[in-house]
């Protein structure tokens, strides 16, 4: 099958660019994002609040391990739950109405955490914002990927996870400077969770100025509204004629007229096999990327900077500093993503992360605890070696991976099932993290050594790369050769003729053509 990639193919003697208009959505799509990143974020510095366990009288309590754990776990089960019911809103009432009805629910959660009387409420609120949080990580990519030019679709979707990091940063200094305030008593902890309502709620007006996806009004058979948007994605002085919104409009719309022959029902993810294997890759992606330890550093950064020995100024501030450096690393990572095979950049990024917890795991264990500070400043070191390879090459071409993945009609099913697994994995880990600490110490860090190890060979081996192609024609790769319609340009000396086909392939692998439109 001979297609052509949107990285290699030129029309006339141009290249896809990125206007105004692109930057404007992915900023304006920026509070949400945060929204997400300081939800995941701020339990760490409450929970390490002192007013946070004497107004709950955790201080007392024989089982106050286990509320730290459930309090940190119950926003995954949340993860696991919300995402599933996404679907329903993206599909029906389109992208952004997905991401409208999260950040409202988000919004919700926060307040009702902050006014808490009760543990049992803090709780019940903190899996809603679990919810609404993994619907956001969901939703928000979902979008991007659906409006963003293919050759620098990596790192454009990048910036989701910059704005995440950024919220997650954002939340760790709120919780260390809210801890200098003394006359806030035992109610010193609410302020952090109520500024997660004010990143939800300037998320929302924001929406007004962001396009739905051009893919989804196609879905929907609403074609001059989707022309007119990607004419306004793709404007570029050089290309008065709309040549590439032209044909990304053509491909879109005959790749959709295939999709339609197709099932498109959650059962059917699983009854055709083409479409379980991209759920089972997709699975397998977010699994093994959180089996990284990412998470259970940046959830539990108080309680492993305690076990290192430090006071609790310090607790708080080496896990804000660690997000600082990782919101750098973000930045860096943007031109990497696209140049740089997809399965191969996660898999040296889950061999980066092993190589750095089998440094952090001797350290503890035979320095910790002990006098030597050089042993206890490497220990810290590492858990900041940690994020070049954690944020740069996975979490970097993590959002826009899953995205290349699935087909139009099925991608916020995929999508999602995606999120919900990566919120159960997390459940085990985060639920299991302070037992474990108290327990086994560093030999937890074992389970973050093993499973990157043998993951990234998975990845390495299994996945296909990606990049640069337009999401019509990622269908190849995975199994779908006779589901594509591909985008050609035959290119001449005094004019262009583009063209879309509908590519199917008989059963001894011999293309015919069924149709063919210019464009």
């Amino acid at each position: 099958m001979g297609f052509l990639s949107s990285e290699k193919t030129q029309v006339g003697e141009k290249k896809q660019k990125i206007n105004a208009y692109n930057i404007l959505i992915l900023f304006l799509l920026a509070p949400g994002s945060i929204t997400y990143g300081y939800s995941a974020a701020i339990i760490a510095t409450t929970l390490g609040q002192p007013s946070f366990s004497e107004y709950f009288g955790l201080l007392t309590r024989t089982d106050a391990t286990s509320i730290f754990g459930a309090t940190g776990g119950v926003f995954f089960v949340g993860g696991v739950i919300g995402p599933l019911f996404l679907p329903w809103i993206t599909d029906r009432f389109g992208r952004k109405w997905g991401v409208a009805i999260s950040l409202i629910l988000n919004a919700i959660s926060a307040a009702f955490m902050a006014g808490s009387t009760n543990i049992g409420e803090f709780i019940f609120f903190r899996f809603l914002a679990g919810a609404s949080s993994f619907m956001l990580l969901g939703a928000i990519p979902l979008l991007m990927n659906e409006v963003v030019p293919s050759t620098m679709r990596g790192g454009l979707v990048e910036l989701h996870a910059i704005f995440f990091i950024l919220g997650f940063a954002i939340a760790s200094w709120a919780g260390f400077g809210f801890s200098f305030w003394t006359s806030g008593g035992m109610n010193a902890w609410r302020p952090p969770l109520a500024i997660q309502a004010g990143w939800a709620l300037l998320g929302l007006p924001a929406l007004l100025w962001i396009p739905e996806s051009p893919r989804f009004l196609c879905m929907k058979g609403r074609d001059e509204e989707a022309q007119a948007i990607l004419f306004k994605l793709h404007s570029d002085a050089d290309d008065p004629e709309h040549t590439f919104a032209k044909a990304e409009f053509y491909q879109i719309q005959k790749q959709l007229h295939i999709d339609r022959t197709l099932g498109s029902g959650w059962l059917h993810l699983f009854r055709k096999p083409s479409y379980r294997k991209r759920v089972f890759l997709a699975c397998g992606l977010t699994g093994l990327i959180q089996s990284s330890g990412d998470l259970v550093i940046n959830n539990y950064g108080p309680t492993l900077y305690k076990n290192l020995g430090y006071g609790l100024v310090k607790q708080l501030l080496y896990p804000s500093a660690w997000l600082t450096f990782t919101l750098g690393m973000s930045v860096i990572a943007m031109p990497l993503i696209d140049r740089i095979p997809r399965n191969k950049m996660v898999a040296i990024g889950l061999w980066g992360c092993m190589s750095t917890l089998i440094v952090e795991a001797a350290l503890v264990a035979n320095f910790v605890p002990s006098t030597n500070e050089n042993a206890l400043r490497a220990a810290v070191a590492m858990l900041f070696v940690f994020q070049v390879f954690d944020t740069a090459f996975l979490n970097g071409p993590e959002w826009a991976y899953l995205g290349e993945m699935f087909p139009t009609h099925i991608r916020a099913k995929g999508y999602c099932l995606a999120m919900s697994m990566l919120a159960l994995v997390n459940i085990v880990y985060t639920q299991a993290a302070p037992v474990a600490f108290a327990t086994a110490g560093w030999k937890y860090y074992l389970l973050f050594i093993l499973l990157p190890f043998f993951g990234g060979i998975i990845i390495w081996v299994w996945y296909p790369d990606t990049r640069n192609l337009p999401l019509e024609e990622l269908a190849a790769l995975f199994g779908d050769q006779d589901e594509v319609a591909i985008y050609q340009a035959e290119i001449e000396l005094d004019h262009n003729t583009h063209t879309i086909v509908d590519n199917h392939h008989g059963k001894d692998g011999t293309t015919f053509i069924e149709n063919r439109q210019s464009v």
